[in-house]
Parts: C-alpha cells; sequence; structure tokens
C-alpha cells in the first residue's frame, strides 16, 4: 500500500502524505516515493509547481521512529537522501499546505519549499537534540539563515514547539489559512500561470548563492546523524520516547 497520493490538477501536482492513522510518520519507503515522484515532475513540461500536503489532523510526526530505529539508512542512496536531493535540486516551485503538527523532517522540508501556508493550529518543531541526535535536511544552514543564530540556537537546543504566528514572523511560512490547502493551490495555479522558463530561471537564481554549499551540509548532517542515532544517548532518548507515546496509548 502507497501512503502516498499523485494528483495531477491542471498544471499542479499534488502530493499528499496519506497515513492518517499514524501521524503521516515517514517511512522510508515513503521517502522513496516522494522522490521518485518530484524527480519525474522536475522532467514533465506538463507539471508547472508541486504542492506537498496531507490527509488526516497532522501534517508528519516526522521519521517513523520504529522503522529508522531498525535499520537506519542514513547514506547518499538512501530513502531519505533521495528526498532530500530531491526537494533541494527541484527547478520548479515546491509549495507546502501544512497543518496540526509539523514535526522534524514535517518542519525542515518547509525550508526547501519556496512558498508555504500553515493552518492557524499549525505546530512546528525539530526536537533532534532532545532525542539525542542533529539538525537535519540543511536546516543547520538554513534556518539560521533565516532567522539569526540566537533564535535557531534556542530552537534546535530546547527542541521546544512554536506556532503559526511566530513561523509567520520568522519568514518560514508565507501565509496562514483556514483553509490552507486551497491556499496552497491558489498559489500554486498562480504560479502555473507564468511564462515556465522565466520561473525556473528565476528559483534557479535565488538559490544560485547556497546551493553547493548546501549540498554539502547536507552530507554532513547525514554523518553525523547516523552516527548519533547509534550512540547510547540517542538509544536511550529514542527508548523515553516510545515509552511516553506507550503511556499516552
Amino acid at each position: 500500500m502507497s501512503f502516498i497520493k499523485s494528483e495531477q490538477i491542471g498544471a499542479v501536482l499534488r502530493l499528499t502524505l496519506d497515513r492518517p492513522e499514524k501521524k503521516n510518520a515517514i517511512t522510508q519507503e515513503m521517502y522513496q516515493s516522494l522522490a521518485n515522484k518530484i524527480n519525474e515532475a522536475a522532467s514533465d513540461f506538463g507539471i508547472r509547481a508541486v504542492v506537498i500536503c496531507s490527509n488526516g489532523d497532522s501534517f508528519t510526526a516526522g521519521n517513523d521512529i520504529n522503522d529508522f530505529a531498525n535499520d537506519p539508512q542514513m547514506d547518499e542512496g538512501s530513502p531519505v537522501f533521495s528526498f532530500l536531493f530531491a526537494i533541494h535540486n527541484f527547478p520548479k516551485p515546491l509549495i507546502a499546505a501544512v497543518k496540526g503538527r509539523a514535526v522534524g523532517i514535517g518542519t525542515t522540508m518547509l525550508m526547501h519549499c519556496d512558498l508555504v501556508t500553515a493552518n492557524p493550529d499549525t505546530k512546528f518543531s525539530m526536537p533532534f537534540v532532545s532525542l539525542g541526535l542533529v539538525a537535519e535536511g540543511g536546516s543547520s544552514y538554513l534556518f539560521p539563515r533565516l532567522v539569526g543564530h540566537a533564535k535557531a540556537a534556542e530552537i534546535f537546543f530546547t527542541g521546544r514547539t512554536f506556532s503559526a504566528d511566530e513561523a509567520l514572523s520568522m519568514g518560514l511560512i508565507n501565509q496562514i489559512s483556514e483553509d490552507e490547502l486551497s491556499a496552497a493551490m491558489a498559489f500554486a495555479q498562480e504560479i502555473a500561470e507564468q511564462p515556465p522558463t522565466a520561473v525556473i530561471n528565476t528559483k534557479a537564481l535565488l538559490k544560485s548563492g547556497s546551493h553547493e554549499a548546501l549540498n554539502q551540509v547536507i552530507r554532513a548532517e547525514g554523518e553525523l546523524f547516523k552516527m548519533a542515532t547509534q550512540s547510547d544517548e540517542a538509544q536511550i532518548a529514542f527508548m523515553n520516547f516510545l515509552a511516553k507515546k506507550s503511556k499516552v496509548k
């Protein structure tokens, strides 16, 4: 069963995280499916923009902890890396519609998006340090450039949750809307009507100053992340996390 739903609406490809019973926690199979669909869209002239959204009450709870604890693949060519490089290198506009919880990769992937809409109730978090891990997805480079070192350090070191209003003030998202998906689709359709080569070239120029540097950061983060997952510190944090989840149930 695929947990990624793909639908083309005019010139817009909509990719939906469709595992609501698990809060859209992302498995390695889901990462690879997303990467494949995004890479295919890059070379499809009929697709002018991609929107990533979700079913259920959460955008994503982040990585599926059980999936990654059993087989943490963080090498180049792994599903996670395939997804990260797909969104980093995607030449066309990438838009996200976010609601509920956006944990870990659910927040870091937004830094690779060109536009993001969010429901007023969205809660963002990057609890990597709290799990004995390090920042991933290029976020150690992109986030401080966006919000400054002090704010980035506060959020990374504490792992605290922040609101849609705070995300808007940071510049992480473009718009807060009660219907975040409709708002994202409106952005996508407006962009899809623009001259496509001009859009692609403008995005390339916007990213030109940091594109290769970010490639190196993503690789370095991946190495440290993989080492961290194998540490006693992370294993204890994982067990504590899973124990808390079981008590909640």
